[in-house]
C-alpha cells in the first residue's frame, strides 16, 4: 500500500513539474509576441514616421532610432520597411536595403500580424504593424521581435525552480505517507486486513449469534460487553455496558457476587428471575493477572408444558390468518391502522394506539425520526383509557421506548411500566394515570416497509393479561409486518393521486404573460370526474401581435392530460415560427395523427379519440385577427355597445382526421371589443341543447360596460350553477391598439444611400420619444437590416417602429427568403451583421406575409432595462 502511495505521489508530483514547465514556455512565447506586438505598433504609431518614409532617404532617419527603440522595448530587432518589403533599418546595416523576410501580405491590409520565421538573425518571433497615412493607406511596415533562443533561455531560468520545488513537494508527500503508514502499522498491532476482517467477524458472532449470554467485566467491577442473548436472559437494561456490576438491579445478588469475584467457575447454578442460568467464568489474563472475567450463561430451565405452548402457537397462527384478511381492505392510511388496531383486541393486547408519521398521512417518505407523529388508531377493551386520543399529535422524547424503537426499526418490550423513567417522562401526570388505571406492560412495535420506518404501533396490556414476553415480540413484529405493508401501499397511492393532480395543474398556465395589446381574464373549471384535456393560452408574438389559444383532448384521465401537454407545447412550439393560424392546425393536425398511429401501434391501444383547438391572432396596430379553428365551437363576439355575435369562421375537421385544409377568417375588431373563447363543457350539458347552451352564452354576455373579469363571472354563474359535469375552458379577451404616436413608419428607395437617411430620421424619432439612449443600438440593427433588404431582397422595402412595452423594429420586403444567423470566419469579410443584430437585442426574428417576408428585432426599454 505505501509503495502504490508512493508511487501515485511521483506521478502527481511529475505531472504538477510538466504542467508548470509548459506552462512556462507557454507563457514565455506569449510574453515574446505581447512585447514584440507593442514595440512594434509604439514606433508605427509614433508621430512623424509617416513624413520620414515619404522623405528621399528614410533609413538615415530611421536607423539611430530603430536601434535605440530596440534597446528600450528589450527586443532582439526593429525593422522598418516600405509597402514592398525593403529594409529601411536593421541591426545588421549590411542587410539595409534588402528584401524583409516575413509574410507583409497581411499587414499591407491593414492588420496586426504574428509569426515564427527563419530570418538573419536566427529562428524568430516578429511582429509586423502597418504605418497608415491619414487617409488609412499603408505607407510602410514596422517588424519588431525576439529571437527563440532568448525566449527559450528564460524559461530554461524558470526550470531550476520549478524542479526544485517538484523534488521538495515529493521529499514531503513520500515521508508523510511513511508517516502515516507506521503509525497504522504501530495502531493495528502488525495485523494485515485478513486479520483484521477475521477478527472483526468473530467479534460479530459472539455478540449477535451465538445463543450463550456472554459478559467481560473488567478489574474494576464494570461491565465492559455483554452481548445480546445475556441482555434478555439477565433483562440487562439498555444502559448497562459501563456501568458498575452491583449497579445492575435486574441482576440476582449471587450471581453479582461472583461476577465482582473473578474467581474461576465452572457449570454452576444460579437464578435469573424465573430462569434458571449454567454459568462458566474464567479471567481474561492468561498469565494469572486480575484484568478481568468473562463469563458465559446457558438458560436450563426446564420448557413450559407443550400442550399450552401448542395452544398458544395455535391462537397465535389464528390470528396472523385473520390479520391477513381483515388488514388492508382499503387504500386508505388510517383505517389500514384502524383495522390493525381492531384486530389485536383483546385476542393480543388489551389496547392497541397506532401513530404514523405525519409525512406518511401526506403521502411522503417520514423523515426517519420519532418527533411529529399522529396518534391515526384507538382501540380498547374499554373506552375510558388516559392513553393520548386519536388525532393527538405526539413528539416523543428519545428516552422512549417509541422513539427508541423508530430509531433502531426493532420492537421494544417494556415489561413493567411503572419501573421504566424513560416511558414516564415523556408526560409524567399522565403516564402516573396510565399506571393507576391499570395498564403496565407495553410492546412498540415499527411499522416498517422496505427498509422505512412509517410509524410505530403500540400494544398495552392491564391488570386481566400477563407481561409481554420475547414470544410476544415475534408475533407482534409479523403481525405489524402485514399492516406494514398495507399502509404503505395506502401511502403510496396516496402519493400518486397528489402526482396526478399536480400533473394536471402544471399542464395549465399557471399565470399569464405580461402584455398591452389584450385585457384577458380566464377560468377553467375540472370536471368531476377528475383530470381531462381542456386548455387554453395567451402567447405573445412579434409586432406587439397576441395569440390566443383554446383546446380540448376528447376523452379524462391522465392519457387526456398528457396528450393535452403535448398539444400545447406544440402550439407554443409553432407559434414562435410566427405561423399563421391555419398553418399551424394543419401542423398540429399532424402531429395529433402521429400520436394516434403511434400509440395505436402499442399493446396499450389507446389512441387520441379527437381533438379540437381555435388559434386567433390579433394585431393591436391593425385591429386586426385572424383566426381558425380545428373542430371547435364558435367565438363569441362582444361588441362594445353589449351586442353579441359569433362570427360565421370556416369550420375545420378536428386534429387528427386529416386530409382537409384549415381556412383562416379575418375580422377588425373595434377597441373595447370581447373576443370570448371557450370549450364545449360550458355550453353542452345532458339536460339542454347545444342551441340553448349558446343562447344562454349569448345572454350573459350582452352586457355594455362589463369587463373581461366580469364577464367571466357572470358566465358561469348563468351556464354552470353547480358542479361541472364535463371540464370548462374559458377565456375572454378586450382588445387594445397602439396609438398614432407609438408607431412610426418609413418607406426606403432601392439605394444604399438612403440608409443614412433612415437613421436620421429614426434617431429624431427616438429623441422624441425619450428613447435617446437606444439611438446608437437602434440604428446599427437598422443598418443592417436595410442594407441586407437593399442587397438581397426587393421592393417594397419599409421600416416600422413600434413603443410600447418595448422598442420593435421592423423591415419589411417583397422577398420570401429569410436570411440565417452564421459565424463569419477570421477572413471573411461580411456575415457579422445577423450576429452582431442577435447580440444587441433582446429578440429577433423573421415571420412571412402574401406581400413578402418582416425581420424584427426588440430591446427593452430603458426603465425596463434597469428594472430588477
Amino acid at each position: 500500500m505505501f509503495v502504490l502511495q508512493a508511487v501515485v505521489i511521483v506521478l502527481l508530483v511529475a505531472g504538477a513539474v510538466l504542467a508548470l514547465v509548459l506552462q512556462s514556455f507557454h507563457d514565455a512565447e506569449i510574453e515574446a509576441e505581447r512585447r514584440s506586438v507593442a514595440a512594434a505598433e509604439s514606433f508605427a504609431h509614433s508621430p512623424g514616421i509617416v513624413d520620414v518614409l515619404k522623405s528621399p532617404d528614410p533609413s538615415k532617419v530611421l536607423q539611430p532610432l530603430t536601434e535605440e527603440a530596440r534597446k528600450l522595448a528589450g527586443v532582439d530587432f526593429i525593422v522598418v520597411t516600405d509597402t514592398h518589403g525593403i529594409r529601411y533599418t536593421h541591426p545588421r546595416p549590411e542587410l539595409i536595403g534588402k528584401k524583409f523576410v516575413g509574410n507583409i501580405k497581411p499587414s499591407l491590409e491593414g492588420e496586426v500580424h504574428v509569426e515564427d520565421v527563419q530570418g538573419p538573425l536566427g529562428h524568430e518571433v516578429q511582429a509586423i504593424v502597418p504605418v497608415t497615412a491619414p487617409d488609412h493607406s499603408v505607407v510602410g511596415l514596422v517588424a519588431a521581435g525576439l529571437r527563440v533562443k532568448n525566449v527559450a533561455n528564460t524559461v530554461s531560468r524558470q526550470l531550476v525552480v520549478i524542479f526544485a520545488s517538484g523534488a521538495a513537494a515529493l521529499a514531503l508527500a513520500t515521508g508523510g505517507a511513511a508517516l502515516v503508514a507506521r503509525r497504522l502499522r504501530r495502531q493495528t498491532h502488525g495485523l494485515d486486513p485478513a486479520q483484521m476482517t477475521r477478527m472483526y467477524e468473530h467479534h460479530d458472532a459472539v455478540l449477535h449469534s451465538v445463543r450463550e449470554g456472554v459478559l467481560i467485566v473488567g478489574r474494576d467491577g464494570r461491565l465492559l460487553l455483554a452481548n445480546d442473548e445475556a441482555e434478555r436472559l439477565l433483562d440487562l437494561p439498555p444502559d448497562a455496558q459501563g456501568r458498575r456490576v452491583e449497579e445492575l438491579e435486574s441482576l440476582d445478588p449471587a450471581t453479582a457476587e461472583l461476577l465482582v469475584s473473578g474467581r474461576v467457575a465452572t457449570d454452576e447454578v444460579y437464578l435469573a428471575g424465573d430462569r434458571m442460568l449454567v454459568v462458566n467464568q474464567r479471567r481474561t489474563d492468561h498469565n494469572g493477572g486480575s484484568l478481568g472475567t468473562v463469563a458465559t450463561f446457558r438458560d436450563s430451565t426446564q420448557l413450559l408444558a407443550l400442550s399450552g405452548k401448542v395452544d398458544a402457537a395455535n391462537e397465535r397462527l389464528r390470528l396472523l390468518y385473520d390479520a391477513g384478511l381483515g388488514i388492508g381492505t382499503t387504500l386508505d392510511v388510517a383505517r389500514t391502522a384502524e383495522e390493525l388496531a381492531e384486530m389485536s383486541v383483546p385476542r393480543f393486547a388489551d389496547f392497541v394506539t397506532v401513530d404514523l408519521a405525519n409525512a406518511v398521512l401526506l403521502g411522503e417518505e417520514p423523515t426517519g425520526t420519532a418527533a411529529d407523529m399522529c396518534r391515526v388508531a384507538v382501540s380498547g377493551i374499554r373506552n375510558d383509557h388516559p392513553l393520548y386520543p386519536r388525532g393527538e399529535l405526539i413528539t416523543f422524547l428519545p428516552s422512549t421506548p417509541q422513539a427508541r424503537g423508530f430509531a433502531t426499526g426493532r420492537s421494544v418490550v417494556v415489561p413493567d411500566l411503572a419501573s421504566a423513567p424513560g416511558w414516564r417522562a415523556q408526560d409524567p401526570e399522565r403516564t402516573d394515570d396510565v399506571i393507576a388505571y391499570g395498564i403496565h406492560s407495553l410492546l412498540t412495535t415499527p411499522l416498517q416497509a422496505r427498509g422505512v420506518v412509517l410509524g410505530m404501533a403500540n400494544f398495552w396490556r392491564s391488570r386481566e393479561t400477563g407481561k409481554f414476553d420475547e414470544e410476544d415480540r415475534s408475533l407482534a413484529e409479523e403481525l405489524v409486518a402485514r399492516a406494514a405493508v398495507s399502509i404503505d401501499n395506502a401511502r403510496r397511492y396516496a402519493r400518486e393521486h397528489a402526482l396526478a393532480v399536480m400533473l394536471q395543474r402544471s399542464l395549465l398556465p399557471r399565470a399569464l404573460p405580461e402584455q398591452n395589446a389584450l385585457d384577458v381574464a380566464h377560468r377553467y373549471l375540472p370536471a368531476q370526474s377528475g383530470v381531462s384535456g381542456d386548455w387554453f393560452d395567451v402567447i405573445p408574438l412579434s409586432g406587439n401581435r397576441v395569440a390566443l389559444v383554446v383546446g380540448d383532448v376528447v376523452g379524462h384521465g391522465l392519457h387526456a392530460a398528457a396528450t393535452m401537454g403535448r398539444l400545447r407545447t406544440a402550439v407554443h412550439n409553432f407559434s414562435t415560427l410566427d405561423l399563421p393560424p391555419d398553418e399551424l392546425l394543419g401542423h398540429l393536425d399532424d402531429l395529433v395523427d402521429r400520436i394516434d398511429r403511434e400509440e395505436g401501434s402499442t399493446d396499450v391501444g389507446v389512441g387520441v379519440v379527437g381533438a379540437t383547438c381555435l388559434y386567433a391572432i390579433y394585431d393591436p396596430v391593425s385591429r386586426h385577427c385572424t383566426m381558425a379553428r380545428a373542430g371547435h365551437h364558435l367565438p363569441a363576439l362582444v361588441h362594445p355597445d353589449g351586442r353579441v355575435e359569433f362570427p360565421d369562421l370556416p369550420a375545420g375537421p378536428p386534429l387528427g382526421l386529416g386530409g382537409m385544409p384549415f381556412k383562416t377568417a379575418e375580422l377588425h375588431l373595434a377597441v373595447g371589443a370581447q373576443l370570448v373563447l371557450y370549450t364545449d363543457g360550458l355550453i353542452e350539458d345532458r339536460t339542454r341543447d347545444i342551441d340553448v347552451g349558446m343562447e344562454l352564452l349569448r345572454q350573459a354576455l350582452a352586457h355594455a360596460g362589463r369587463s373581461p373579469e366580469d364577464h367571466c363571472r357572470a358566465v358561469l354563474d348563468a351556464l354552470l350553477p353547480t358542479q361541472a359535469q364535463d371540464d370548462v375552458a374559458l377565456l375572454i379577451a378586450r382588445t387594445r391598439a397602439l396609438s398614432a404616436d407609438q408607431i412610426a413608419e418609413w418607406e426606403v428607395p432601392l439605394d444604399p444611400a438612403a440608409v443614412a437617411g433612415i437613421r436620421a430620421a429614426v434617431a429624431e424619432k427616438l429623441d422624441e420619444w425619450d428613447l435617446t439612449e437606444l439611438a446608437f443600438t437602434t440604428e446599427l440593427i437598422l443598418s443592417e437590416l436595410i442594407t441586407n433588404a437593399i442587397r438581397h431582397a426587393s421592393a417594397p422595402i419599409r421600416v416600422r417602429l413600434l413603443r410600447d412595452r418595448n422598442l420593435i423594429c421592423e423591415v419589411s420586403d417583397g422577398s420570401s427568403t429569410s436570411p440565417h444567423l452564421r459565424y463569419a470566419a477570421t477572413m471573411d469579410e461580411g456575415g457579422r451583421g445577423l450576429f452582431l443584430v442577435s447580440q444587441i437585442a433582446e429578440h429577433w426574428g423573421t415571420r412571412y406575409t402574401p406581400e413578402g417576408k418582416v425581420i424584427w428585432a426588440q430591446q427593452p426599454l430603458p426603465g425596463a432595462m434597469d428594472s430588477p
